[in-house]
């Protein structure tokens, strides 16, 4: 699929593109285009501080676009997840920036579009981590654009004196960016295709859902996140306990006063205990009715976005980033019954779905069994339940990331299937999750399905219909399993009909459609109706 429509004495010289708000400089890197640190929207501070994105000011002459953009403010990860996850930091405040490749800069090449959403639980992350580079997608073809959005509580604090979700805010401002001036970059502002990973996946959920966004995007890659919506008074918490530590008022106003270092230093320190396997406190997004008007799992199983074609996923072992290097996998089999106990909380869930996963796991320790049924609860079934409700029309497409790292105790973890995405298994970030030896030919048939999917809406597999088909990447020849999470998804469907059952997440809400009868467990399912979601769910992942 490589372009080849811009000859290599055009090449000598530095690609130069006219945006609304002024001309940029990138550079030619291997033949492809390269574009970094274009503003999207103003700086957001000063005036603009906790408020929605404005147009950025036009700039006269021409921008040099050669470096990444400043970085959005966010605490540096702990030791144990920084040897793992890289996560630059560039200084300066026009944070909400994006950047560019193509392999044909310049009008009337109309190439499909890729827009990434980083993920980072909301509150790390940014378009500048080297896994993220754009290089091969453009080498094959695509139009590759990753952005930058604020986080953390610039991005979703919720105040009484500024409206909530700030950073997706920040997203939809991008992907409108994009429809307007990606055309001048060689892309076609119909064939876009947004991905994202965990928290980046999570936000598109909420996009998808958003009737603002609609018309921004043909396709739509969630990675290792389902559509959810946090509780506000949850977020409020986390507000509230960042206030009392500053000894300040819980506003927006207050908040913009504090020292920026001092402001990311508290919000680290409130959130240090919190974990998507343990839960605890967290930022998130949150219905506001109007970016995001109701709860997106809710609209979407009612029938929302149905013309966005879909590509859902997850790794097998998405629990062992969470557990494993902070010494918590060893720390949850020591506590044994306590900690199954603990997932059942979590889950809000009787006795009988961690008897069901003992049965179907005999070998499992506590740590397998607990990261099993939380990443079920908060990912499997909801995106399960979402490639159910998809019309027939619009088909949706399922993987699971099998492959198990190099680096001990990881095995197929959350995130570990980024650089296979992009094809940056080489780069020394990547080997940092995935260690040493990491198999290109298993990164030649990932990366090549997600294009696949951005040019032709089709990955390449059979479409996801009542036999469950899953295409699963790990060790060997990719293959196409069918229903292979059925056994564990029966007991989350039995829970759902069980009386007194807790029906209040979006993951546990059952599907619009009907779902094939499953065949491991003979359970006999309530008349009891089932309530549909309020506002609240898990957290977004890192």
């Amino acid at each position: 699929m490589a372009v080849d429509a811009v000859d290599s004495a055009s090449r000598t010289h530095d690609p130069v593109v006219t945006t609304p708000y002024g001309a940029v400089r990138g550079r030619y890197e291997d033949g492809i285009a390269v574009f970094r640190g274009i503003p999207y929207a103003a700086p957001p501070f000063g005036a603009r501080r906790f408020r929605p994105p404005v147009p950025p000011e036009p700039w006269d002459g021409v921008r040099d676009a050669g470096e990444f953009g400043p970085t959005p403010p966010k605490p540096p990860y702990s030791e144990a997840f920084a040897r793992l996850l890289a996560d630059p930091v560039v200084p300066g405040d026009d944070c909400l920036n994006l950047n560019v490749w193509t392999p044909e800069p310049g009008p009337g090449a109309w190439l499909p579009v890729m827009v990434w959403i980083h993920g980072g639980a909301l509150t790390r992350g940014s378009s500048a981590v080297p896994v993220y580079d754009g290089q091969a997608f453009a080498r094959d073809g695509v139009v590759l654009v990753s952005i930058n959005y604020r986080l953390g509580v610039e991005g979703y604090g919720l105040f009484p004196d500024a409206p909530p979700n700030a950073g997706l805010r920040d997203q939809l401002a991008a992907l409108e960016w994009v429809r307007e001036s990606i055309a001048r970059f060689g892309g076609d502002p119909d064939r876009v295709t947004v991905f994202g990973e965990s928290a980046g996946a999570i936000s598109i959920g909420a996009l998808l859902a958003s009737p603002r966004a609609q018309g921004l995007f043909r396709r739509a890659v969630l990675q290792s996140g389902p559509p959810e919506a946090s509780e506000r008074d949850k977020v409020r918490r986390m507000v509230r306990r960042m206030a009392t530590r500053l000894k300040v008022p819980a506003t927006a106003r207050a908040f913009a006063a504090v020292d920026r270092a001092l402001l990311l230093r508290t919000q680290a320190d409130v959130a240090r205990l919190g974990s998507p396997v343990l839960g605890g406190p967290a930022f998130g997004i949150v219905v506001d009715g109007d970016l995001v008007p109701r709860h997106p799992m809710e609209s979407l199983l009612a029938g929302g976005a149905p013309d966005v074609e879909l590509l859902l996923g997850w790794t097998s072992e998405e629990y062992r980033l969470w557990l494993a290097p902070g010494g918590l996998l060893e720390r949850v089999d020591r506590l044994g019954p306590v900690a199954l106990a603990g997932a059942m909380a979590r889950c809000r869930c009787g006795h009988e779905v961690p008897r069901g996963y003992r049965a179907i796991h005999p070998g499992a320790g506590t740590a397998d069994l607990v990261g099993q049924m939380v990443t079920d609860h908060l990912l499997r079934v909801p995106l399960h339940r979402l490639a159910d409700a998809r019309p027939p029309r619009t088909p949706a497409y399922v993987y699971e990331f099998a492959w198990p790292s190099h680096v001990p105790g990881l095995g197929a973890c959350h995130a570990l299937e980024l650089g296979f995405v992009f094809d940056t298994v080489e780069v020394p970030q990547a080997a940092q999750l995935a260690g040493p030896g990491a198999p290109q030919e298993l990164a030649d048939a990932m990366h090549s399905a997600w294009v696949r999917f951005a040019v032709e809406g089709d990955p390449g597999w059979q479409a996801w219909d009542a036999s469950h088909p899953v295409r699963i990447f790990g060790a060997g020849a990719p293959h196409t399993v069918l229903g292979p999470r059925d056994r564990e998804l029966a007991l989350w469907d039995a829970e759902s009909g069980r009386p007194g059952a807790p029906l209040s997440s979006p993951e546990s809400t059952p599907s619009t459609r009907p779902r094939r009868p499953r065949r491991v467990m003979a359970v006999r399912p309530s008349s009891r109706p089932p309530r549909p979601p309020r506002a609240g769910g898990g957290r977004s992942l890192p």
